[in-house]
């Protein structure tokens, strides 16, 4: 549950933004996760816009769509709200961008989105091309930062540039440990946008949050982040979701295992269609494996996991698969792994550019690191 009384996110400080959008016609980009909470309960942002005669006059929704009930990757159509009549514009599906015409009699795009802080979840590359509409058609944007759960470390491979794809757009290690509302401020700095283009940009900030607070989130990201403890270790093993193992999608132990029939464990768990899961890898097959459901909270980007599972799994040559370096943000991992080189020396490997990276991230916060 969030922290009521101290850590508040932007969303929650309505007396700062109400002003500002009286009287405009909105452009919101907002999911499941994009509410108020209060002692008595929650309410979604659209409703509490709405409540405030707020011109909703768009919602633009991010992988997983409007409600967060969407497959991983899934496609989605454009809608209108059942509820609230507000059309929907998917940027999960014919485009992730929004076009001119979607933003046309658009005064100002509201962002919120609750992020997990790793390079390849998508709601960043959202983010950067949200940014880019924005820019290049004059619109300001106003992000109602949220904490970042994992905003603790940073820590991963940095991206290299032939790794690119709306899995990882930025130079950025896979845990970058800033908030969206930072990061933008970075995006912006940095030149980032196409043609060098700037965001008329304004934060609404977190209160009372540091990048050591811990903020575990009410209502989960996306379908496969169910709790504090899978979101603490999508970081270091989402890498497996370009190998043939499980980690746990289609059961409800997500991101917290990870197993196959062919591994020896007194571990096991069976994948079966489910919430978030229509197609879950290895369906109906005993997954032999490890359970992290009770692993202490990590501070760091974990390989041992994924280089016990290559050394377990008796078909090498078919165990990276072809756009692993995509999630890695290198090629290099997959050689240093089949080449059985050690964490330490791993680590050494892209130790300068995480350096730089932090270096590069400390221009740009918000919140202190302490």
């Amino acid at each position: 549950m969030p922290v009521w009384g101290q850590v508040l996110p932007g969303a929650q400080q309505l007396p700062e933004y109400l002003p500002l959008l009286v009287e405009k016609n909105i452009g919101l980009v907002a999911h499941a996760a994009s509410r108020i909470y209060h002692s008595k309960g929650s309410a979604h942002l659209v409703d509490s816009l709405l409540s405030h005669e707020i011109t909703i006059k768009t919602i633009f929704a991010p992988e997983h769509g409007f409600r967060s009930k969407k497959d991983n990757g899934e496609l989605i159509v454009d809608e209108i709200d059942s509820l609230t009549q507000i059309p929907i514009i998917s940027l999960h599906g014919k485009h992730r961008k929004p076009t001119v015409e979607q933003l046309e009699n658009i005064d100002i795009v509201v962002f919120d989105l609750q992020d997990v802080g790793v390079r390849f979840y998508t709601y960043l590359s959202t983010l950067h091309l949200v940014m880019e509409a924005c820019a290049e058609q004059g619109i300001p944007l106003m992000v109602l930062d949220r904490p970042n759960p994992n905003g603790h470390y940073v820590d991963g491979p940095v991206l290299e540039d032939d790794y690119k794809s709306f899995l990882g757009m930025h130079n950025v290690p896979i845990v970058h440990g800033m908030t969206l509302g930072e990061y933008a401020t970075m995006i912006n700095g940095e030149g980032w946008l196409a043609s060098n283009l700037r965001t008329d940009l304004s934060i609404i900030k977190n209160t009372n949050y540091t990048h050591q607070t811990t903020y575990d989130l009410p209502v989960r990201p996306s379908p496969n982040l169910p709790n504090a403890q899978a979101v603490n270790l999508y970081p270091s093993l989402c890498l497996f979701e370009q190998t043939p193992i499980s980690i746990g999608r289609g059961t409800e132990m997500q991101f917290q295992v990870f197993g196959h029939p062919l591994f020896t464990s007194d571990f096991d768990f069976t994948p079966r269609p489910n919430f978030g899961a229509k197609y879950p890898k290895l369906d109906g097959q005993l997954c032999k494996g490890t359970d992290l459901r009770e692993h202490k909270k990590l501070h760091y980007f974990e390989l041992k996991w994924i280089i016990k599972a290559y050394q377990a799994y008796p078909v090498k040559d078919s165990f990276f698969k072809e756009r692993f370096a995509f999630l890695s943000g290198t090629k290099a991992l997959e050689d240093q792994i089949k080449d059985g080189w050690s964490i330490e020396k791993i680590r050494a490997s892209w130790e300068p550019q995480l350096k730089a990276f932090k270096e590069l991230r400390a221009n740009y916060l918000l919140y202190p690191t302490e």
